[in-house]
C-alpha cells in the first residue's frame, strides 16, 4: 500500500507527475498524471461555478469522466450524488431534486430520459458536447490542490436500495472513503502495480468503494467497462491486466454461463471480492478460472463490516469483531450461538437468527435529509444492520438475509441464504432466491424461484434432489417454486428479491407446489385458489412415488 493519504483529495492529487499508465477505458489510456490533470481542472471549473459543498449528480456510464468527477469534487470540496440512469420519470426527477444537485453531469445518449422532467435549478454538463470541452479549455494548465478538502468533507451521496419507500442517499466523506481504500488494499495485499477492472456501475457503493478506493491509495491503475458484460469479462480482464475486480449479485453466475474454453485459466486475475455470488458459484469460478472469490460484509453505509480471514468455515462471512452482535430485535437480548447437526443444518434458527447490531465506534455518517431513516439505523445508540444473521460457538457469522427476507415457518425462523445455498447445487438451476409468503396459520410459507435458461422444469427431479440434501430440515423445502427463464434483477446485477415478494403467486410464470399431505410438486392452478391459499399446517416433507422421505 503506497499513500497515507487521510483525504481522497490528497490521494488524487499525490498521482501528479506519476505517468505510469493509470485508466484503460476501450482503445484509450490516461496516465495518472493525465487523471490528475483532468481532475484538476474539473476542479478549477466547478469551484467558479458552484460555492463549496455543493452538491453535483453524475449520471454517467463507467466512462473515464466518472472517476476524473470524482476526483474533481474531492479537490473542490463538494460531492457527487451518483444517480441511477435506470430510473425513470419522476423517481429519477426525485433523486436529482432531494440530492439538491445543482449540476448534473451526464451525455447525450441519456438526454431521453429528462425529457418532461422539471429540475429548476439544475444545469446539465454533456461530457460529449462542445460547449463541456470549451468551458473546460480555460482551465487546461490548472494543477490539484488538496488543502481545500478536510477528512469530513462530505463526497458521496449513494442510494441505497430498499424494499419499500424511496431510496436513501447514504453519506460518505472524504475520510471514510480514504480509509475504505487503505484498509482494502491493505486486508487484500494490493499493490500499485495491480489493474483494477471496474465493470459494476459506478453510481453504486460497490464499484467506488471497493474497486476505485483501493486503486486510488496505492496508486494501481483502473480499467473501465461502460456497462457489465459477461461475454467480455475474459476479454477485457487479459487486454489491460487486470488483477483485482469486484462484483454484486448475479454477476458472476452470468459469467460463469458463458462458453467455458479450454484456456479460461490464462488470465492474470488474483482476487474478486464482492457479495452474492454463494459457495456455489464461487468454488465453480475458483476451478474454471483459478481466481479465487472473498464474500465479504459491509452495510453500504459503512456501520458495521465482516471480514474473511484465513481458517473461516465453509458458509460463513467472517468473525465478528468488537462491538457487533446478533440480536434479537423484539428484546434487544443476544442471541445465543447456532447449534448444528452432523449434516450441518441449523438446530435452532428461531433463537439463533437474529439482527446484525454494532455497540461498537462505526463510521455511519447518516442518510442525507432522511431523519426518519437514520433514527431506525440508528437506535439505542447503536447501529442496527437490516441483515439477518447467525453465529457459531467459535464467533464466526453466518448470513441469513435481508429482514424483509425473515422466513418463519411453524414458529421457527429458517434463513434464506442457507435454503438458497442449497438449492442453488440444482443442476438446473440458474439462480436461485428464496423468500416468504404468508400464511394464516404457520407464519410463512417457502417460496423459491428458480431461473432455468432452457425454461424446462422437472418437479419429479427436483423433489429427489431436495431429498438428497442432507442439510435441508423439513421446514426448508419450497412449498412454492416458480419457474422463470430469466431472474428479474436490479440495475446493480442484484435480484429484485422486493419484486419477486410482492408478485408472490399472482404471477405469469408458472408456479409449482406441494399440497399439503401430497407426494410431490405439482402445477399451480386458478382452481387451487383453496388449496395453496387456504390456512394449512405447514409444509409436508417431500415424497416422490417409490421414495421415503427421510428422517431429518
Amino acid at each position: 500500500m503506497e499513500s497515507n493519504g487521510r483525504t481522497v483529495a490528497e490521494l488524487v492529487a499525490g498521482r501528479w507527475g506519476d505517468h505510469r499508465p493509470g485508466l484503460w477505458f476501450e482503445e484509450r489510456l490516461l496516465t495518472h498524471h493525465e487523471v490528475a490533470a483532468g481532475a484538476a481542472a474539473r476542479a478549477a471549473l466547478l469551484t467558479d461555478l458552484l460555492p463549496p459543498g455543493a452538491h453535483i449528480g453524475v449520471l454517467l456510464d463507467n466512462t473515464p469522466e466518472y472517476p476524473l468527477w470524482l476526483s474533481a469534487a474531492a479537490l473542490a470540496g463538494a460531492a457527487v450524488a451518483g444517480i441511477n440512469p435506470t430510473r425513470r420519470g419522476p423517481e429519477l426527477a426525485r433523486d436529482i431534486l432531494h440530492t439538491e444537485c445543482r449540476i448534473l453531469v451526464t451525455e447525450r445518449t441519456h438526454l431521453p430520459l429528462f425529457d418532461g422532467l422539471e429540475l429548476p435549478g439544475v444545469r446539465l454538463l454533456l461530457t460529449d458536447a462542445q460547449e463541456y470541452d470549451d468551458l473546460l479549455a480555460p482551465y487546461a494548465d490548472a494543477k490539484p490542490d488538496a488543502t481545500r478538502a478536510t477528512p469530513e468533507d462530505r463526497l458521496l451521496l449513494y442510494f441505497t436500495s430498499g424494499s419499500t419507500g424511496a431510496p436513501k442517499a447514504a453519506i460518505c466523506s472524504q475520510g471514510r472513503l480514504a480509509a475504505a481504500g487503505r484498509s482494502l488494499a491493505g486486508h487484500f495485499d494490493l499493490g500499485r502495480d495491480g489493474v483494477h477492472y471496474i465493470c459494476m456501475p459506478m453510481f453504486h457503493g460497490n464499484a467506488v468503494i471497493a474497486d476505485w478506493a483501493p486503486a486510488l491509495a496505492t496508486g494501481a491503475g483502473v480499467a473501465l467497462r461502460r456497462r457489465f458484460s459477461a461475454s467480455g469479462f475474459l476479454a477485457d480482464v487479459r487486454k489491460y491486466g487486470a488483477t483485482y475486480f469486484t462484483y454484486v449479485g448475479r454477476a458472476v453466475q452470468y459469467i460463469l454461463a458463458t462458453d467455458e474454453l479450454p484456456d479460461d485459466r490464462d488470465n492474470p486475475l488474483r482476487l474478486g471480492f464482492g457479495t452474492e455470488a454463494g459457495a456455489v458459484d464461487a468454488a465453480a469460478f475458483q476451478r474454471r478460472f483459478g481466481v479465487r472469490l472473498v464474500e465479504g460484509y459491509g452495510s453500504s453505509e459503512g456501520g458495521a463490516a465482516v471480514q474473511w480471514t484465513p481458517g473461516t468455515p465453509a458458509g460463513a462471512v467472517g468473525r465478528a469483531g468488537p462491538g457487533l452482535v446478533v440480536l434479537d430485535p423484539e428484546t434487544r437480548a443476544e442471541c445465543p450461538p447456532a447449534a448444528f447437526d452432523s449434516a450441518g443444518r441449523l438446530l435452532n434458527g428461531d433463537e439463533a437468527i437474529g439482527e446484525l447490531v454494532n455497540k461498537g465506534p462505526n463510521p455511519y455518517e447518516g442518510y442525507w435529509r432522511n431523519p426518519a431513516a437514520e433514527a431506525e439505523r440508528r437506535r439505542d445508540g447503536w447501529y442496527w444492520t437490516g441483515d439477518l444473521f447467525y453465529r457459531d460457538t467459535d464467533g464466526y457469522l453466518y448470513f441469513a438475509g435481508r429482514t424483509d427476507d425473515r422466513l418463519r415457518v411453524d414458529s421457527e425462523n429458517l434463513a434464506a441464504a442457507m435454503i438458497e445455498n442449497i438449492l442453488a447445487r440444482y443442476e438446473g438451476a440458474d439462480a436461485v432466491a428464496v423468500y416468504a409468503v404468508p400464511d394464516p396459520v404457520t407464519g410463512d410459507q417457502v417460496m423459491a424461484t428458480i431461473a432455468v435458461a432452457s425454461g424446462d422444469f422437472d418437479p419429479l427431479d427436483f423433489a429427489e434432489f431436495l431429498l438428497a440434501q442432507p442439510d435441508l430440515g423439513t421446514k426448508m423445502a419450497p412449498r412454492f417454486v416458480r419457474v422463470v427463464e430469466r431472474m428479474p434483477v436490479t440495475a446493480t446485477n442484484k435480484i429484485h428479491r422486493a419484486q419477486l415478494r410482492r408478485e408472490g403467486l399472482e404471477c405469469a410464470d408458472p408456479v409449482w407446489w406441494r399440497p399439503p399431505g401430497n407426494c410431490a410438486y405439482r402445477r399451480l392452478t386458478a382452481g387451487d385458489a383453496e388449496g395453496p391459499l387456504a390456512p394449512t399446517r405447514g409444509p409436508s416433507p417431500v415424497r416422490r412415488q417409490g421414495l421415503e422421505p427421510r428422517t431429518r
